[in-house]
């Protein structure tokens, strides 16, 4: 079963600095259809215009994960860490007990768009950390990368949940699959372009809900950008 998420119907938060799309419930947006997804709780498209951003907040057991699609994104954090994340570079804070952070456009010229996604850690309390790694656009080309998991790798950052999530980068016409292992869910996101996701046309934008079903064929209409989770 394929349920798709339409960019239209998500949540639309709009201030002064941010332009912000929330596929699930999020701050005063509610939808009690889309609480979460399995263990992924937050998908949020956010635009922070040149020079602004998140001021210093808190968050606690929850991992944070930081896609950036264009320009650039300072990081600062309780932890001491501080960095500017890029495309192709993707960042894991775990709360855990607690983090305190801040994030900021850090061009004064260009704005900065970015996926931010929360995921439930597997259990309350653990101790918060951080981590930042790049993936290169061959890696990503033609391919699901994997970028995120719960298993220890040099190659991936981690999440403290029995969770998956891979990238890709295709050129039009290009074709791509994934299996699923018995009981396991998926996630779809198109971040830019357009796919055919076993027969249903995604945009970007769209997220679709993948469950009971042993695989899935994802064809790009044109040059896209996707993110697949694979969930417990």
């Amino acid at each position: 079963m394929i349920t798709v998420r339409r960019a239209e119907e998500r949540g639309h938060t709009v201030i002064d600095w941010l332009d912000s799309w929330h596929t699930f419930s999020f701050d005063t947006y509610h939808d009690p259809r889309y609480e979460n997804f399995r263990s992924l709780r937050v998908i949020n498209e956010d635009i922070v215009k040149p020079g602004a951003g998140f001021h210093p907040h808190s968050h606690r057991d929850m991992e944070i994960i930081t896609y950036l699609l264009a320009g650039e994104l300072e990081h600062k954090d309780s932890m001491g860490n501080g960095s500017v994340i890029r495309p192709g570079e993707v960042q894991r804070m775990s709360a855990g007990t607690g983090v305190t952070h801040s994030e900021f456009n850090h061009s004064k010229s260009q704005p900065a768009h970015l996926l931010q996604i929360w995921i439930y850690p597997e259990k309350k309390g653990l101790e918060p950390g951080y981590e930042q790694k790049a993936f290169s656009e061959n890696q990503r080309r033609g391919q699901l990368c994997l970028l995120a998991s719960n298993e220890p790798s040099p190659k991936t950052v981690k999440i403290h949940q029995d969770a998956q999530l891979y990238g890709s980068l295709l050129s039009a016409r290009q074709s791509i699959s994934h299996s699923f292992k018995s009981g396991r869910h998926g996630w779809i996101q198109v971040a830019k372009g357009e796919i055919d996701l076993n027969g249903k046309l995604l945009k970007a934008g769209d997220g679709a809900a993948v469950s009971e079903e042993k695989s899935v064929q994802i064809t790009s209409k044109k040059d896209t950008e996707i993110l697949l989770f694979d969930l417990a």
